[in-house]
């Protein structure tokens, strides 16, 4: 079955505009283990928009043993503040994925991938250090990505297909083309040798949609979609949902 990898950041938005610790993001991440979860994804930011290096840390000490721990982030971004650069954060905590995604400060939300081929050398460093750590790498691809001999070359273990532009074409009534896209996307890493994860804006609308399309898709990570639902349906109860939907 794939795993389904919870990304909290929107509770730490939530908490942040107000300051203070409600709502408890340590709580939010025991609640989606307890309703079944088999992950739990962070991306933390140099400008702190949301979560913390301390929520990261807190988030380890909880997690180790119980399920898995995916931090996302920027490699390149310098240590800024309370933000130690993300190899400092994963040598620290040693999680169980780090994700590596090319955004920036500008950005809103992660809205492109890595281009492989182009990138390789860059991230050859990067790489060898987190697989030194223990931990497992992917990389952040857009649909239509190529290149991904390039990526295994590196030693990374998987690739995440960025699902914005999909999720984008289902909510407007018209998927197939975008889902084509990220079905030849996951057969060319799966032939290269890497799994393969998925993520970005998927709901409960469209995952079944993409899962189904996808053989062996390994994990999604899902946050925003699923914690606007969860205000209606309870944080719990809609992990369990999306479980539903995978199985």
């Amino acid at each position: 079955m794939t795993l389904l990898s919870v990304n909290l950041n929107k509770i730490a938005v939530l908490r942040n505009s107000r300051g203070g610790n409600e709502p408890d993001i340590a709580r939010a991440a025991a609640t989606c283990i307890e309703a079944g979860c088999g992950g739990i994804t962070v991306h933390p930011r140099p400008d702190l928009r949301h979560v913390r290096p301390n929520d990261v840390r807190l988030l380890a000490s909880i997690l180790r043993g119980r399920v898995e721990y995916n931090i996302e982030g920027n490699p390149f971004a310098p240590p800024r503040g309370e933000y130690p650069g993300l190899i400092a954060l994963a040598r620290e905590v040693r999680p169980t994925q780090v994700t590596l995604v090319p955004d920036s400060d500008g950005q809103i939300t992660s809205d492109h991938g890595f281009e492989l081929a182009q990138d390789a050398e860059r991230l050859r460093p990067v790489v060898d250090q987190l697989r030194q750590l223990g931990c497992r790498v992917s990389l952040f691809v857009d649909p239509g990505a190529t290149g991904f001999e390039h990526a295994v070359a590196l030693g990374v273990q998987r690739a995440e297909i960025y699902t914005g532009p999909y999720a984008h074409a289902f909510a407007e009534g018209d998927a197939k083309e975008q889902l084509e896209l990220c079905v030849e996307t996951a057969r060319r890493a799966q032939q290269a040798g890497l799994a393969v994860n998925a993520g970005h804006d998927l709901s409960q609308a469209n995952l079944g949609t993409l899962r189904v399309a996808i053989p062996g898709l390994a994990e999604v990570s899902i946050g925003h979609a699923l914690i606007g639902e969860a205000l209606y349906e309870g944080l719990a109860n809609t992990v369990r949902n999306y479980l539903q939907i995978l199985r």
